[in-house]
């Protein structure tokens, strides 16, 4: 069995990012199949097909009996590489594993850019995207969404925290700070708070954008920029498992949303990913999964919610 988060694994995956050796997040590469929950001991593939959600799969679905689904593999604890280099773990895999295995489905799991996951949906290139997207107005007007957590943003800097920032936006006017594009960080957060300081009358902040987590995070250990933004509980393990390189700042998650499965828009395929993730919610397999990968329980979606 794997240990939860994986610690002493996460932090020689960091070492390898920090000196240029890995290529998880390189944008469309195919990490085939990845590893049932079963196999990784959530249990997911083995679970039984739940009947009523199967019956309302669509019949070009159902024939095909395969749902693909990408990610960035750059975003700890959601998805990433595991030892190998290649094969896709984490919080998201293990998740839409066990979708399928109520669907009667199997998986297979695309490694691509953040940015390019929602454009490859409206593209018909993927079945669904699984990587922590935040549920947005914008977002909705060309994906559906099947939310699965609440969470919000927070922001890491150098070990320290030498300038003393923390999680709120009159601290952040003056300094840079980085995001992965594509985010609702970099999209929509950084911009506004940006907007706040200018319009207290303060310096704004400088946003600076990388395609990958990791690029972001390595930004602010090498003193590229001042902090990096982007979802809470992933910035707090990824700084947990950096060798003590970079930190979490203080301060409450900034604007709390719903994260969610991504679909093409209109995309027959939604009513019974809803039915299956009804039944992830109310059946503990959600809050079982939650406390393998560490992701803390007051972001669990409420059943019906």
């Amino acid at each position: 069995m794997r240990h939860p988060i994986r610690l002493p694994l996460l932090a020689a995956v960091v070492a390898l990012a920090l000196a240029g050796c890995t290529n998880a997040s390189a944008e469309g590469g195919s990490a085939g199949p990845g590893p049932s929950a079963a196999a990784s001991g959530g249990g997911a593939g083995t679970a039984a097909v739940d009947a009523a959600a199967a019956a309302l799969l669509p019949a070009d679905v159902e024939s095909k009996g395969v749902l693909a689904v990408a990610s960035d593999a750059s975003y700890r604890p959601f998805e990433y590489f595991d030892t190998d280099n290649k094969t896709m773990i984490g919080f998201d895999v293990d998740m839409t594993d066990a979708l399928g295995a109520r669907l009667g489905l199997k998986v297979t799991h695309v490694n691509a850019g953040f940015d390019g996951i929602l454009p490859g949906l409206a593209a018909r290139k993927f079945d669904m995207g699984a990587s922590a997207f935040s549920v947005t107005p914008e977002r909705s007007k060309t994906v559906d969404f099947v939310p699965y957590l609440n969470g919000g943003s927070g922001i890491a800097v150098k070990a320290g925290n030498p300038l003393g920032l923390k999680m709120d936006p009159m601290a952040l006017c003056g300094h840079t700070v980085s995001a992965q594009k594509g985010s609702l960080q970099g999209l929509d957060q950084l911009p506004a708070i940006s907007q706040q300081c200018t319009g207290a009358g303060k310096a704004p902040v400088k946003a600076e954008l990388f395609p990958s987590q990791d690029g972001a995070n390595l930004a602010v250990v090498s003193g590229r920029v001042d902090a990096v933004m982007a979802d809470s509980v992933s910035l707090a393990l990824q700084a947990k498992a950096s060798n003590g390189k970079f930190e979490l700042a203080p301060g409450t998650d900034y604007e709390p949303s719903p994260v969610g499965i991504a679909l093409p828009k209109g995309s027959a395929l939604k009513p019974a990913l809803d039915a299956a993730m009804k039944a992830l919610l109310s059946d503990g397999t959600m809050e079982s999964l939650m406390k393998k990968w560490d992701v803390p329980a007051g972001l669990l979606l409420k059943s019906g919610s």
